[in-house]
Formats: C-alpha cells, structure tokens, sequence
C-alpha cells in the first residue's frame, strides 16, 4: 500500500512539472494588418508593370506573404510565390555556406591563401586567405573595371579568375581594410570548384538546394540550365517598362548568379533557424564581424552585414543587379525574418523593408 500512494505522489508532481513547462513555451504571435503592409509595398503593386514578392516569417512560421505585379509583361504572367527572381548579391550568402560545407568536412582551412589552392595565382595571392575573401578584405581590383570595351561576350567566374591572374597588386594590402568584392566571390565559386572537384552550379544543388528541397532555386547556366517559372527583370525606359536583366557580368555565379523563389528562400531561412547544413559552431561565425589588423571591426560576416536596427540585432543582405532589386533582413533576437524579392531596376526594397519590420515593431511592442 505504501508503494502504491509514492507512486501517486510521483504521478502528481509530474503532472505539475508537466503543466509548468507547457506554460513556459505559449508565445504570443505578432499581429499584422495587412492594409498597411501593403500601403508601405504599394508602389510595386502595379497591375500591368513588374513587381515584387514579400515575405515575413516568425518563429518558423510564414506570418506574411503576399506577391505583386507581373513576372513576365509580354506574356503577362503574374509573380507567385513560386516565381523565380534573380538574387543579385544574396548570392553571396550561398556561396559563403559552400565554403562553410566544405570547412566542415575537413576539406577547407579558411586560412589558405590563393597561391595555396591556386598554385600559378600571382605571388601577392600568397596574402590573400580565404577568411579574407569572405570578409571582403583582400583589396583585390575590381574585375568591372578590368573589362576590356572589346569585350562582347558575358564574363564567367573562370574569367574573373583569369583577370585577377593579371594583376599584381591590390588596392590595399589585405586584412587591413574592408571594401565590398564581387572578385572575392566570384573567386570563391572558383575555389569551391577546385577543392570539390565539382562545378559551383553543380555543387549548389547537390549540396545545397537538393538537401533543403530548394527544388526550383538553380545557378543560372545559359545553354546548361533552364530556369523556370522566370521573372525577367525590367526598367523603365521613355516611360515604359522594357525587358532589361543581361549585362556582360550577368553569368559570373558566385557575386550574383541564383535565382530562387519565396516558397524556395523560406526553406533557406528555415535551415539556418535550425542548422540544417552544417552545425552551429561553424554557422554562427557566419554571422560574426570580420576584424581588421588593427582589431577594427568590419560589419560583415560570411556573406552577411551585421548591424542594428531599431535597438535590434540584424543581418541582412541587399542584391542589385541588372532588372533586380531585393532585400534579406533576419533579426535573430525576434527569430523573424522579412524578404522582398523585385524585378524592376528602381526603387528601395530596403528602405521599405525598414519601414515593415518598424511597423511590426512598434505596433508589437509591449
């Protein structure tokens, strides 16, 4: 009889236990008025003009989607959320996790240098580590502007590797400053390459998109790869919107070359909430600042800016390209992200991003 009533007690005392934890994990959730959201995005909610995707997620979960406007005007096909845009530089956060992936396999040290894995690379290479072009630090020249006029054809990441082969300085000696490098990246899709043994485009989907069920994201490969459900870009041009997304760098992948989708990036947010691809140890230095010889800090991490927004820790990423302007912004202390995805070459995703997440804020705040 006596076992019978300890077991009792035991039965008891966890059934309160139980009743506090489930009390400690109700959250509140964020609420939104649609109206204003789409009064701050209005100028992209044309009807008959390219537009844009948003997305807001908290907690893992979609609070917010909405899509605007016209993916493709000659045929006029509406953007979805499984529409595909160029991502301009969020590239560079994918390009940065296949540097991460390969770290964390052992097969990458990130203070190798370019004459370490390139061995022809010209000698001041032999100062430039990897680390450095993550960070943007190397000083390396900017390959837009080693662009010979002749030039017709579009340039790829073995062309920007090429150029670099010619130089023989820097802007800077590297560590010492920072100054954002679309030649960094686009050297580090040529790393991936060389240490992998496999195409960049390739090495993303096996590794990347393929795991995630990234299944309509892809490196844009003219005559390789097809990429579907297309938003073209466009500007305005004698007041009308002109299809207008290819320049001479458009093919380079590793500064710029993705394309992908909401329903696609919002599986690429969740894998960083919950270190899908590589463990934590080696994502989170991707969201630390790179620090100067002079232990100056540079606000960029691994294909990230740092800073704060509204007293709130943040990273984030723009991409502009030809045709395209986006915006990336995770505020990791909120768990909530927002994205806004464009296919026309005016207007600030950013700044309208800013304005969303003060609304969510400020009309959120206890």
């Amino acid at each position: 009889m006596k076992s019978y009533y300890v077991l009792i007690f035991f039965f008891l005392l966890g059934f309160v236990f139980s009743s506090c934890d489930q009390k400690e994990v109700k959250t509140e959730r964020i609420e939104l008025d649609g109206a204003i959201i789409d009064s701050l995005i209005s100028d992209y909610d044309i009807e008959i003009g390219p537009g844009a995707a948003l997305l807001i997620t908290e907690n893992g979960n979609i609070i917010y989607s909405k899509d605007y406007g016209l993916a493709n005007l000659e045929e006029s096909i509406p953007i979805t959320s499984a529409t595909n845009f160029r991502l301009a530089s969020l590239t560079k956060q994918f390009t940065a996790m296949c540097i991460m992936i390969l770290n964390s396999r052992g097969q990458l040290d990130y203070e190798l240098t370019l004459t370490d894995i390139f061995p022809d690379f010209p000698e001041y290479g032999s100062n430039i580590t990897v680390k450095h072009l993550l960070h943007h630090t190397t000083g390396l020249i900017d390959y837009f502007t080693l662009i010979a006029d002749t030039v017709s054809q579009q340039l790829k990441d073995q062309d920007v590797l090429n150029l670099m082969m010619t130089q023989t300085t820097t802007y800077f000696p590297p560590g010492t400053e920072y100054q954002y490098s679309n030649s960094g990246y686009a050297l580090l899709a040529m790393v991936v390459e060389k240490v992998s043994g496999r195409g960049f485009a390739n090495f993303l989907e096996e590794n990347i998109f393929s795991p995630l069920g990234m299944s309509n994201s892809i490196a844009y490969e003219n005559g390789i790869s097809t990429v579907e459900n297309r938003a073209y870009g466009y500007s305005l041009i004698d007041n009308e919107y002109t299809r207008d997304d290819q320049s001479l760098t458009s093919a380079v992948l590793g500064d710029g070359g993705i394309y992908s989708s909401l329903d696609d990036m919002f599986k690429w947010d969740q894998s960083i909430n919950t270190n899908q691809l590589v463990p934590f140890t080696i994502l989170n230095e991707a969201f630390i600042s790179g620090t100067l010889a002079n232990g100056e800090e540079t606000g960029y991490g691994f294909g990230w800016l740092l800073d704060s927004y509204l007293y709130r820790h943040r990273a984030y990423h723009t991409g502009s390209t030809r045709g395209f302007r986006n915006v990336y912004m995770r505020f990791p202390d909120e768990k909530m992200s927002i994205l806004i995805l464009t296919n026309r070459n005016s207007g600030s995703p950013k700044e309208i991003a800013n304005q969303i997440m003060e609304y969510i804020f400020t009309s959120n705040s206890t």
